[in-house]
C-alpha cells in the first residue's frame, strides 16, 4: 500500500477585501482595468481549465509535450531533492509531470489566490506521492510569501504556462529580481509563449467556442456575486487583440452601450466602446526572454523549445 504524502495549508488571507479594493480602484481609473490575478475565483479557475483543452489553444498542450519530452534533462538540471514553488499552481496537471520526472523532490510548494482549487489539487497531490510534503500557500505570489525552510536538494521556482507574460515585460523583471535571492543556490523554470503569427494568436485567445469569453465576462460576474454588482453580462463583449508594437495580447470587456453598473454601493459609468483592461499576454522570442532574465541578475542557463518554435522552456539559474 502506498502511503500519502503529508500536506499543510496556509491561508494569508484578506483576498475578498483586496478584490474589493482593486476592482473600485481599477473602475474609477480614466483608463478602467482590473488585475487578471482576479479573474481565477473557482468558476474562473474551471473555465481557464477547460480553455487549456480548446484545440486553439495551442500554449498547454505544448509546455506538457515539452516537460515529458525533456523531463530527464530538466531533472539532471534541478537535481537531486529539490523544493518546487509553484506560482499560480491551478489544478497542478503540469506540476505533475514535473515531480514524475525529478529524482526524490522533497517539498511541493503550490501558491495560488484560488482558495478552493488550491486545497483540492494539493489534497489530491498529497495522496498521489508518497513521501512528498505539500504545503498550499493560499496567497499572492507577487507579494511577500512566507516559504518553508530550505531543504537538502534546491529551491526551484516553476512559472508554467506563460503567466510570465501577464506582466508587462518592466514588471516581469521586476517579478525575477523579487524572487532572485529566495531561489539563491537553485534558479527557476519558466514557460514562455513565443512570438508567432498573428493569427495563430488571434485564435487562441477568441475561440469558436467562446469559452475565453465567458472565461473574461466571469471576472463581471465575480463582481456581481462577491460585491453586491449589477452588471449585465450581456451588454459587455469579450475583446482579445494582438498589438504588435507591445508585442502581446490584450484582453478587455467592452461595453455595447452606455450605462451604469453599481459595484459595492458605487455607481460605475460607461460610455458605449469604453473598455476594461482585464489581461496582458506579452509574447517573447527566445532571446528577449533570456536577455530579461539576465538583467534580472539570473544566469539563462537552458532553453527548450518545440519544432514549431511555438513555446519554450526556460531553466535560470540562481546560483
Amino acid at each position: 500500500m502506498r502511503v500519502p504524502g503529508t500536506i499543510a495549508f496556509h491561508d494569508l488571507g484578506h483576498v475578498e477585501e483586496k478584490f474589493r479594493d482593486a476592482v473600485l480602484e481599477g473602475l474609477a481609473a480614466p483608463a478602467k482595468h482590473i488585475p487578471c490575478k482576479f479573474l481565477y475565483d473557482a468558476r474562473g479557475s474551471a473555465l481557464f481549465e477547460q480553455i487549456c483543452e480548446l484545440p486553439e489553444y495551442y500554449p498547454t498542450r505544448t509546455e506538457m509535450r515539452l516537460l515529458r519530452h525533456y523531463g530527464a534533462d530538466i531533472a539532471a538540471v534541478i537535481g537531486t531533492g529539490a523544493q518546487i514553488v509553484e506560482f499560480g499552481s491551478g489544478a497542478s496537471r503540469k506540476s505533475r509531470i514535473l515531480l514524475d520526472a525529478l529524482d526524490r523532490p522533497q517539498m511541493y510548494v503550490p501558491i495560488d489566490v484560488s482558495r478552493q482549487h488550491l486545497r483540492t489539487s494539493a489534497e489530491a497531490l498529497a495522496r498521489d506521492y508518497g513521501g512528498l510534503e505539500v504545503v498550499a500557500i493560499c496567497g499572492d505570489y507577487t507579494r511577500h510569501v512566507p516559504l518553508p525552510p530550505p531543504g537538502p536538494g534546491r529551491r526551484v521556482g516553476f512559472f508554467p504556462g506563460s503567466t510570465i507574460g501577464n506582466f508587462k515585460p518592466a514588471e516581469a523583471q521586476a517579478f525575477l529580481v523579487s524572487w532572485r535571492d529566495r531561489l539563491s543556490g537553485g534558479g527557476m523554470l519558466v514557460g514562455v509563449d513565443l512570438k508567432k503569427d498573428a493569427a495563430v494568436l488571434h485564435a487562441a485567445y477568441n475561440d469558436a467556442a467562446g469559452v475565453t469569453a465567458d472565461f473574461n465576462l466571469n471576472l463581471l460576474a465575480r463582481i456581481n456575486r462577491e460585491l453586491a454588482g449589477d452588471f449585465d453580462l450581456a451588454a459587455f463583449a469579450h475583446i482579445a487583440y494582438w498589438d504588435a508594437a507591445e508585442g502581446g495580447i490584450g484582453s478587455e470587456s467592452e461595453s455595447r452601450r452606455e450605462q451604469t453598473v453599481h459595484v459595492a454601493g458605487q455607481a460605475v459609468r460607461f460610455v458605449a466602446g469604453e473598455r476594461i483592461h482585464t489581461e496582458d499576454s506579452y509574447k517573447y522570442t527566445i532571446d528577449e526572454f533570456r536577455d530579461l532574465a539576465r538583467a534580472a541578475d539570473f544566469r539563462a542557463e537552458r532553453v527548450w523549445s518545440d519544432p514549431q518554435h511555438l513555446f519554450s522552456l526556460h531553466y535560470l539559474s540562481a546560483v
